[in-house]
């Protein structure tokens, strides 16, 4: 992928950077190839990535279940796949839009 988010089909893939235990849950800025996401979860045990899948399905419009963690579970580089989006959020709009 040259960007941090690319469609396969139906599905979006997402390159993100994950920040876990910050002050809010948020999505940032692109950096490089990757969307910086952080989330109030502490990273034990994959809660914070857990926590990051249900933020980002309200963020979607989807469900928990519709997006897949293709990797980085345990690691703040991730690869998700959030099938169908319903919504997308400003930031992934305007750079699918270009």
């Amino acid at each position: 992928m040259d960007s941090f988010c690319a469609w396969d089909g139906d599905i979006l893939v997402l390159n993100i950077l994950g920040t876990p235990s910050a002050n809010k849950d948020a999505i940032g800025k692109p950096k490089g190839h990757q969307l910086k996401v952080s989330v109030t979860a502490a990273p034990v045990g994959g809660r914070a990535t857990d926590h990051m899948v249900r933020f980002l399905a309200k963020e979607f419009g989807v469900t928990a279940n519709d997006i897949e963690v293709v990797f980085g579970r345990f690691n703040v580089n991730k690869q998700l796949r959030i099938k169908s989006p319903k919504q997308l959020p400003s930031v992934i709009n305007k750079h699918l839009s270009q």
